[in-house]
């Protein structure tokens, strides 16, 4: 498994695991997927507590192997004041039947002024319960107020939706990113029933493509996705055999004729007026 720099931390997987909706089927099958990817080198994790009882099943899977992953959860905006932001993590933390977290985000920008979020976040840092924090569908207006209330070097990431059908976050929140030193992780990289089909112009490119490397077209995805050195992706896996799928991708890399394919074939499309997310 590739790893690449988070922001200024340390080096993380490159393809990731996804959770949201891990708890609505087969538990145990979840469990199994979870570990299995932690088999293929997945180490990286991530929930939220707004995700239900999925933080119960991470603690489940990630039992006796706390110290492979790299642990990542998620504030709801509408507790992020600073007494809210350290009680929301502290519930996490029992959740999770651990002692800390390796990043905490902030879920969307809400109405609590970013600086109690941040008070917050650096209090939890303080106290080890944190290890960095972050945020999660930002646009790069709110990136930059951010950054002016934190410091340049502060935000760890920013999660926002990416994949082949939604490259928004191409035209300014990656190079805005990549500029600051911030992770970027690509959330729903396979989309929500829209990914491209294999009769369609889009799908009989990735299958090419795939074919050439024996790879799926799915990993074709990933790989495109995390073309650059700043984005992760975080897809769920419901099967530990899908996870193998998806953990393949992170030994794929594109050629630039490969990439300028797909990119022709999934066009970036004009700059949306707002962050688009889930």
């Amino acid at each position: 498994m590739r790893q690449q720099k988070f922001g200024n931390g340390p080096n993380v997987s490159v393809i990731g695991q996804g959770t949201w909706y891990i708890d609505r089927g087969d538990r145990a099958a979840a469990t199994a997927a979870l570990r299995a990817g932690l088999d293929l080198g997945m180490t990286h994790i991530d929930t939220a507590e707004m995700y239900d009882d999925a933080e119960l099943v991470i603690a489940e899977a990630i039992k006796g192997r706390r110290d492979e992953v790299f642990l990542v959860s998620k504030v709801l905006p509408g507790n992020a004041s600073k007494r809210g932001t350290i009680n929301a993590c502290e519930r996490s933390l029992q959740r999770l039947q651990t002692d800390r977290l390796d990043c905490y985000l902030l879920h969307w920008r809400g109405q609590t002024p970013l600086a109690e979020t941040v008070a917050g976040f650096e209090e939890l840092k303080r106290a080890g319960k944190i290890r960095s924090w972050g945020v999660s569908n930002f646009d790069v207006d709110d990136l930059a107020a951010l950054s002016k209330v934190a410091g340049r070097g502060a935000i760890a990431c920013n999660q926002v939706l990416y994949h082949l059908q939604e490259r928004a976050i191409e035209h300014r929140v990656i190079p805005w990113c990549e500029q600051n030193g911030v992770a970027v992780v690509a959330y729903s990289p396979f989309g929500h029933n829209d990914f491209p089909g294999a009769r369609s112009a889009a799908g009989q490119v990735l299958a090419k493509i795939a074919a050439a490397h024996g790879a799926t077209p799915r990993q074709v995805a990933l790989a495109f996705l995390t073309r650059s050195v700043s984005v992760f992706a975080i897809p769920k896996a419901s099967s530990a055999v899908h996870a193998a799928d998806n953990a393949a991708a992170g030994k794929l890399t594109l050629d630039e004729d490969e990439l300028a394919e797909i990119d022709k074939a999934c066009p970036l499309g004009r700059e949306p007026s707002s962050l688009p997310m889930l």
